[in-house]
């Protein structure tokens, strides 16, 4: 009776095992089948966020045209007014909001006249600024005033601030997106920063006003040199958040334990050896710590066997890959209308088109991959890469085609990467299915890269993180 209950409890849950792998296997594929759909032709370069445009000229529309002129250029304003009380501001935005996926914005005035008064203002205003008040003198707006020097924010009083400026004078304002300051300058130094206010998150526009007899002002929104080295006071800013991360407490050595564990994970046996034999030259010794957090038998895993598998697949050798997972792996490949399999004949079918062998292609297509093609669900992941695969015939050039992508080396790396995790996902102590998917190193740098994206404690205001960029300024140094 025992022996009898202990079979049928084993037989349930081997059932469960294998549901589970199946389950697990169809959720793995169809994530790497969506890399195959996405994929595109584009570098990592041409796939960042579209610059935002910045300001050029002024906005002659939104403006209080009654007390100003605006040279044709529109980068010049002249009050030709008599001013009769405070309403007869004359007030001008830029064009386009000060862009704002970046370290920090800036612009600059030179007054070639300082008129009647001198009651000019640089600074910066939302989009439904009052025209007809000066910059600083309504709430979620501010301006430094050159007949007194003075800063105002949101209100009438103004603060201590700079020294007045007047004929002859270059003044700028920008705005800091790290810090969430703006500052001003004067004829090339920093005048001084002040914290921009919280309720201040949405699109600001450069402002210029002016409010007396004969006060006429030039702009400069980059097309010429400014008389402030913004390059020099943007690389200072740099070097402030750097020496803030690098007082950042980390693990020792955890670098190199990421880098390791990416080795690890995608099977390249023979880039870590090399790694490990570098390493040991080191002075002193790199070791890895366990709180560091790493557990290496979960990437270990078949580490000869996956980069068996990554080879014969980044050469081309689809059959060979097959002939090894039925080996090695059965599991994998016994549902011959799963995902992986899916990839690895679409795979396959292009690598006899990048031979040229024609023929042989349409007889695959007709066999392996008809099976997947026709499902009555509209949006259904097989047809499209099918009808993508297929549509590689109708070109004399297929490389050069709409569908090109898919000869690239590129492509082969999805497939491999598609293998390698249901290979790991065969692993009984694999504890987290993320772990399949991605190295420790590519979920932190996706985890740094959505903070940055999300930035929500500013508002979605400052840069967003590139790592190429970043890379590219490292080999720089």
């Amino acid at each position: 009776m025992n022996s009898s209950n202990s079979n049928s409890n084993n037989g349930q849950s081997n059932s469960c095992k294998s549901s589970n792998f199946d389950n697990l296997n169809q959720d793995l594929g169809l994530h790497f089948l969506e890399l195959a759909r996405i994929g595109s032709s584009k570098t990592p370069v041409e796939m960042e966020e579209d610059e935002e445009e910045a300001p050029k000229e002024l906005n002659t529309i939104n403006s209080s045209g009654g007390f100003l002129v605006v040279a044709p250029d529109k980068l010049s304003v002249k009050y030709t007014s008599v001013s009769l009380h405070g309403h007869d501001v004359g007030v001008v935005q830029a064009d386009k909001p000060a862009p704002m996926r970046r370290l920090l914005y800036y612009f600059e005035i030179y007054v070639k006249d300082a008129g009647a008064k001198g009651q000019i203002a640089i600074g910066f205003t939302n989009e439904g600024f009052k025209m007809r008040r000066q910059p600083g003198w309504e709430v979620n707006s501010c301006g430094y005033h050159g007949d007194d020097g003075l800063l105002y924010r949101g209100q009438g009083k103004g603060d201590a601030f700079g020294p007045t400026y007047t004929t002859g004078d270059t003044v700028g304002g920008g705005i800091n997106y790290a810090s969430q300051e703006f500052f001003f300058t004067k004829n090339g130094a920093i005048v001084g920063t002040v914290s921009k206010e919280k309720e201040m998150k949405g699109h600001l526009f450069p402002t210029i006003a002016v409010h007396s007899q004969n006060e006429e002002v030039h702009v400069n929104f980059g097309q010429k040199k400014f008389a402030f080295d913004v390059k020099e006071y943007e690389a200072q800013e740099r070097l402030k958040q750097q020496m803030t991360i690098e007082k950042i407490s980390l693990p020792p050595n955890i670098s190199y334990g990421l880098v390791r564990s990416y080795l690890l994970h995608y099977g390249y046996e023979d880039t870590l050896n090399s790694f490990d034999l570098a390493s040991k030259s080191t002075i002193p010794p790199i070791c890895i710590a366990q709180e560091n957090g790493f557990d290496e038998q979960d990437v270990v895993y078949a580490l000869n066997q996956r980069k068996t598998i990554r080879q014969l697949i980044r050469n081309g050798e689809i059959d060979a890959a097959m002939n090894k997972l039925r080996d090695w792996y059965p599991q994998i490949v016994q549902d011959d209308k799963s995902a992986a399999c899916f990839l690895l004949h679409c795979q396959k079918f292009i690598e006899l088109i990048r031979v040229g062998a024609l023929e042989e292609a349409v007889k695959h297509g007709r066999i392996e991959l008809y099976k997947f093609f026709g499902s009555a669900e509209a949006d259904d992941p097989f047809d499209d890469l099918v009808q993508k695969c297929v549509a590689l015939l109708a070109y004399e050039r297929p490389q050069e085609s709409p569908v090109g992508y898919l000869l690239e080396e590129s492509h082969r790396d999805v497939v491999a990467d598609t293998v390698n995790a249901m290979i790991l996902s065969t692993n009984p102590k694999m504890k987290d299915v993320h772990g399949c998917i991605q190295s420790y190193l590519e979920r932190l740098l996706r985890q740094l890269t959505a903070c940055c994206l999300e930035r929500s404690a500013n508002g979605g205001q400052g840069e967003t993180f590139h790592l190429h960029r970043l890379l590219n300024s490292s080999r720089e140094i």
